[in-house]
């Protein structure tokens, strides 16, 4: 199998779709689609089924953990992440990094760039893997190399601590500027609201 995408939910069933509608609509079929149910109550486990999903039941309340748990059972060659509210802006985006791969013999990680809401469009040149932009769903990561590196158990920023254990090991990375992630960013009731971030902070950023 040639990918994983992993997506932690948390009673996601009011805006999960445009996430599973976008992997569903993929012109590249050789994939799995994991969603992992963190204490949710509602009906997403039910819809991610009916997307043809593996679904597991946890009760972590915490993302890093719920991606470490789709790892576990994760069985494409390379990797890829989606927040529950977020998406891709390709229907061709896994036909895509599969001739990447191909083209670039099988890179450890590839970063691309993505449409920031509120800001636009936000290349990876020099944002890849800094402390800016350690996110995880901007990139597709080889399995072999990810191994046994998990995320740690920390509310909110598990992301970084996975890229520093990553660039540990010295991967090959290749960079695509076109934006293919939609993040949306400050959805109510999101941890990055939570937080209590704002515009003007994220501006700082950019």
């Amino acid at each position: 199998m040639r990918f994983s995408i992993i997506i932690p939910a948390y009673n996601s069933e009011k805006y999960i779709f445009n996430a599973l509608d976008h992997v569903r609509s993929q012109t590249f079929t050789d994939y799995e689609l994991v969603v992992i149910c963190d204490s949710c109550v509602d009906g997403t486990q039910k819809l991610a089924e009916s997307y043809n999903a593996k679904t597991v039941a946890v009760d972590f309340h915490n993302d890093g953990l719920s991606r470490s748990k789709g790892l576990d059972i994760a069985q494409g060659e390379y990797v890829l992440f989606i927040d529950d509210d977020d998406w891709w802006m390709r229907d061709d985006l896994l036909e895509f990094l599969d001739n990447k791969i191909q083209e670039d013999n099988e890179p450890d990680i590839i970063c691309f760039g993505f449409y920031f809401k509120g800001f636009g469009e936000v290349k990876t040149r020099r944002k890849c893997m800094n402390d800016l932009w350690m996110a995880t769903w901007n990139k597709c990561w080889k399995r072999e190399t990810i191994g046994d590196t998990r995320f740690p158990n920390v509310y909110s920023v598990s992301d970084m601590y996975f890229h520093e254990a990553m660039l540990k090991k010295n991967p090959r990375i290749v960079e695509y500027n076109e934006c293919l992630y939609y993040y949306n960013y400050l959805r109510p009731g999101s941890i990055s609201q939570k937080q209590g971030n704002t515009i003007e902070q994220t501006r700082q950023w950019l």
